[in-house]
C-alpha cells in the first residue's frame, strides 16, 4: 500500500481561522474582523494505492475557484484566496502517477468545502462518499448561506451517504470500513463542520491519519486549539482530544490538509509529536 500527497495549489485564509480567538460566536465572528492573512498554505488531497483499488481522500481545489470570480458570499469574497494552475488539479497529477479515472474506485470527502470537493469533475467513474449530515448541510440555498458552493458541483454528482455505523474505532465513537481488509477506515471527527470525517490508513505498524481540517496543523491539534470556524467549541475540543489519544496509543503520522509539514511527515514517516 502506498499513499500519495497531492498538492492541489495554494490557499490563504485569515489567521483567526487557523487558530480561533475566544469562544462560541465571538470566535467565529473574529475571522471576519481579522486583518491578518496566513502565508500561502498547501491544499493536499490523498491517493491510497490499495490492492482493492485506489481510494482518493478529498479532491482538492479546482481551477474554477479562480476562474469563475468571487462568490457573493462574504466569506468567499473577503476571507479566502486560492491559487492554482489547471495542471495542479488532482486529475492531471493522478495521471502523472499512472493512475487513471477507472483506477479510482472510491472517493471519500472529509467535508464539502470548496477546497476539498473542487476536483470532483475528475471522478465521474468513481463512487463518491460523504457523511449524510454533511450532504444535508451543504445542499441548496441554505448550503450557500453556510458558505458551501453546491452550485459548483458537477451535474452528475450523486454521492453515496457514508453510514458510519461500524461502531467505535479506538477513541472515535463511529466508523466505517472503506476496504474489505479493514485497513482503511473512516472515522467521525466533528469539529470544523458538524459531520466532518477523517480517514485512518493502517500500513504495517503505522497509522496514517488523513485528518482533513480536523486542525490546520499538527501543533494546533496537540495543543487542543480549536479553529475559528468550528460550529461548537466543546465538540471540536473532544475530537482533538480523541485524535491525541489515538496518536498516543498507536504510532501515527498526522496529515491535515493545509499543514505545510504534511507531505514531509508522510515521506519521512515522522510520527505524531516527534
Amino acid at each position: 500500500m502506498k499513499i500519495h500527497a497531492i498538492q492541489t495549489g495554494w490557499v490563504r485564509i485569515k489567521t483567526a481561522q487557523v487558530e480561533g480567538r475566544g469562544r462560541g460566536l465571538r470566535r467565529r465572528l473574529s475571522v471576519f474582523g481579522d486583518r491578518h492573512w496566513t502565508d500561502w498554505l498547501p491544499t493536499y488531497a490523498w491517493a491510497i494505492e490499495h490492492r482493492e483499488g485506489v481510494i482518493v481522500v478529498d479532491t482538492g481545489q479546482g481551477r474554477h475557484l479562480v476562474e469563475s470570480g468571487r462568490s457573493l458570499h462574504p466569506y468567499h469574497r473577503y476571507e479566502v484566496a486560492f491559487r492554482l494552475e489547471r495542471e495542479e488539479e488532482i486529475g492531471p497529477q493522478l495521471r502523472a502517477l499512472g493512475i487513471g479515472p477507472r483506477d479510482v474506485k472510491r472517493v471519500v470527502l472529509a467535508h464539502l468545502h470548496a477546497d476539498h470537493d473542487g476536483g470532483l469533475a475528475h471522478f465521474r467513474e468513481s463512487r463518491v462518499f460523504a457523511a449524510p449530515g454533511e450532504l444535508q448541510t451543504a445542499r441548496g440555498w441554505m448550503g450557500r448561506l453556510r458558505g458551501y458552493l453546491p452550485q459548483r458541483w458537477p451535474s452528475w454528482f450523486d454521492p453515496v451517504p457514508l453510514d458510519l455505523a461500524g461502531g467505535a474505532f479506538g477513541p472515535f465513537a463511529t466508523s466505517a470500513r472503506l476496504t474489505q481488509a479493514g485497513d482503511v477506515v473512516a472515522v467521525a471527527t466533528p469539529g470544523h463542520t458538524h459531520d466532518h470525517l477523517s480517514v485512518a490508513v493502517m500500513n504495517g505498524d503505522v497509522t496514517y491519519f488523513l485528518a482533513g481540517d480536523g486542525s490546520y496543523t499538527e501543533r494546533l491539534m496537540l495543543a487542543g486549539r480549536v479553529d475559528g470556524v468550528s460550529p461548537n467549541d466543546e465538540v471540536a475540543e473532544r475530537t482533538l482530544c480523541a485524535i491525541r489519544h489515538f496518536a498516543t496509543d498507536h504510532p501515527t503520522v498526522y496529515l491535515p490538509t493545509h499543514d505545510p509539514e504534511s507531505a514531509i511527515r508522510l515521506a519521512s514517516v515522522r510520527l505524531c509529536g516527534r
